[in-house]
């Protein structure tokens, strides 16, 4: 087993990574300071893994909510059923949540937590790559709203972090796909070295190779640790973790929540990205065709939805949380590995990019 520590003082948590964690209540039990317990997953991952989390948990006051699965149900209907099942079962403040799933569980669970009797504990068990190398690590959680995604949240840190890898054994292909999404991020923001290592290893990550996708969940899991250490409530830099996502949540809600998967709107909006870059100067042609190359060997969608045109594109990314007195700040790159908060691009390069886009754009 692999220990992270996620540093904030006083509000510092670990993170492990490891195989057969879900059977280790040394992992849970020093963060869980009541005897209630909710465990919080959806009607895909409890069948496979829900007995074996509550095996873990003797001695606790049990209970459990399997929500719908997908993406179109991360709403304030589906949030309203947690907060249903903590008061009919009249959990106190002394209460823990456990997020046992995917992104939308963790993002669901975690605003449950914040939320009820003004904050409460939990902690993040997911069950994807895109959740073990992102949504898990930092804090943010939310619901979406039907004009744009993850507009309504709360940071909120949990207790832990328990990463078993040996859940990623029953997650699908594409799921699998969308999770090296947030990882090539990772090398494109701040990380040139592992960028190199992905493209010397996508191929093992697409097999499974245990000692591939541990070594590149920890380094993910560091890198975001690290921004977030430094500055939690996005006020500057951990803003770079959003490269890619002003153009991928603009996919998800201009097609509808749920057809298109978070990793693949955001691989193809780091793709924008890049080439809007380039269009600024500030990235070679060659540069945009790695990044391209990797993004398609990781087997991830690297043309818009031909169902978006420029227009929709630019009303979508009008309502984003990045956007500040009315002004779009987009994250850009000045190098692989180096990126940039900035509104200084030139809007007719933003127009050029997404016109060019959907020339070549498919059904």
């Amino acid at each position: 087993m692999r220990t992270l520590q996620l540093d904030l003082g006083d509000r510092s948590y670990p993170i492990y990574i490891g195989r057969q964690l879900l059977t280790d209540s040394r992992l849970f039990t020093p963060h869980i300071h009541g005897k209630q317990v909710l465990v919080v997953s959806n009607v895909t991952v409890a069948p496979l893994y829900l007995d074996t989390l509550q095996s873990a948990l003797p001695g606790y006051t049990l209970k459990h909510i399997n929500l719908p699965d997908g993406e179109v149900y991360k709403t304030l209907d589906t949030l309203n059923l947690i907060f249903d099942a903590l008061l009919e079962n009249r959990f106190n403040r002394r209460c823990t949540l456990i997020a046992l799933g995917g992104g939308v569980v963790g993002d669901i669970c975690g605003f449950a937590a914040a939320s009820y009797q003004r904050g409460v504990d939990f902690i993040q068990v997911p069950t994807t790559l895109l959740a073990q190398v992102d949504s898990s690590v930092g804090g943010k959680t939310g619901v979406n709203h039907q004009l744009g995604k993850n507009m309504i949240g709360a940071f909120h840190q949990p207790n832990g972090v328990v990463i078993d890898t040996d859940t990623l054994n029953t997650l699908a292909d594409r799921e699998l796909s969308a999770g090296l999404a947030e990882i090539v991020k990772y090398g494109l923001i701040r990380d040139p070295e592992f960028f190199v290592w992905l493209e010397q290893n996508i191929d093992r990550l697409l097999a499974r190779d245990p000692e591939a996708l541990a070594f590149a969940i920890e380094r993910s899991c560091r890198n975001k640790a690290d921004v977030v250490a430094a500055d939690e409530r996005e006020s500057g830099q951990r803003a770079l973790l959003n490269l890619g996502h002003t153009f991928g949540h603009a996919i998800e809600t201009g097609t509808g929540y749920g057809t298109w998967l978070h990793g693949e709107a955001v691989g193809t909006g780091m793709l924008l990205a890049a080439e809007l870059s380039a269009r600024q100067g500030w990235l070679s042609t060659a540069q945009v065709e790695r990044i391209a190359r990797l993004l398609d060997r990781a087997r991830l969608p690297v043309q818009t939805p031909a169902s978006m045109n420029t227009e929709q594109f630019l009303d979508l990314m009008a309502v984003d949380k990045k956007v500040l007195d009315g002004g779009l700040r987009l994250v850009l790159m000045k190098d692989i590995g180096e990126a940039i908060v900035t509104s200084e691009f030139d809007a007719r390069h933003l127009r050029a990019t997404l016109d060019s886009a959907h020339s070549r754009a498919v059904a």
